[in-house]
């Protein structure tokens, strides 16, 4: 889990409790669990101030990126995150990913200024991807913290070949409020219950055994996007919120 360059497909789905337990029974002989198991992923999403970034992306362009910090579970202060960089262009996700220690990486993202060896290892592929981070803060300008996503993932590889996983994020949840990877995981549930989110990770193609299985269940693969769930929800809730304001200031009488 250390720096790593990613260039595959990301196919989703969303599966029932039932389905999902049918999938990981295949799984048994083909697929083998992550070395960590079952984790909880911890998610800071940057974007500007009026979210460019999420706005640009659900209205399904070719081209189209992300900017984020991850931790597997809550951390402390000055332990070691991920700042990764994510883009999608024509269906092939490509990423790119540093480690940082987490106090360096808030001040790196959110003070418009550079920071001396921000990375934790200062190798050559290191300093290329900072490059492309320092770029894309440079075009965007005012990024900042917009939404803590986290979520509780169980892993699989092939036991063939190692480049090819399947994840399962349950209890999907979001806040805007005390955004920091040191703080509790929690937030508010984006998933409805007994939901999952499974991910098939390839750089060719699925296996012919999977895709019977997702055949036989009539599972098909959709477009979802955490932080754009994550921001439509932050979206309607302000809007209910004006709403109650109106409604209140009309009752007591303190519009014209």
């Amino acid at each position: 889990m250390g720096n790593e360059i990613f260039k595959r497909y990301e196919i989703k789905y969303l599966i029932t409790d039932e389905q999902r337990k049918l999938i990981e029974e295949a799984f048994a002989e083909h697929m083998v669990p992550d070395e960590y198991g079952e984790s909880t992923i911890c998610n800071i999403y940057y974007d500007t101030s009026d979210y460019r970034l999420i706005r640009h992306s659900l209205e399904g362009p070719a081209y189209k990126e992300k900017l984020r910090v991850r931790s597997y579970g809550q951390i402390k202060s000055g332990e070691n995150v991920f700042v990764e960089l994510k883009k999608k262009y024509d269906g092939v996700v490509y990423k790119r990913r540093v480690t940082m220690q987490e106090n360096k990486a808030r001040v790196y993202l959110e003070k418009n200024t550079k920071i001396e060896n921000p990375v934790a290892n200062d190798s050559f592929l290191e300093r290329q991807i900072v490059k492309e981070i320092d770029y894309f803060k440079k075009f965007y300008g005012d990024l900042r913290p917009a939404v803590y996503l986290c979520y509780d993932r169980t892993a699989y590889f092939s036991s063939e070949d190692s480049s090819f996983r399947v994840t399962f994020d349950k209890n999907i949840r979001w806040r805007t409020e005390d955004m920091r990877l040191t703080s509790k995981p929690g937030g508010k549930d984006i998933l409805e219950e007994g939901m999952s989110l499974m991910e098939i990770k390839t750089a060719t193609s699925i296996p012919m055994w999977l895709v019977d299985i997702l055949s036989k269940e009539n599972i098909r693969k959709t477009s979802f996007s955490k932080y754009g769930r994550a921001y439509v929800q932050m979206m309607e809730d302000r809007e209910a919120d004006n709403s109650n304001i109106i409604r209140y200031d009309f009752v007591n009488r303190k519009v014209g």
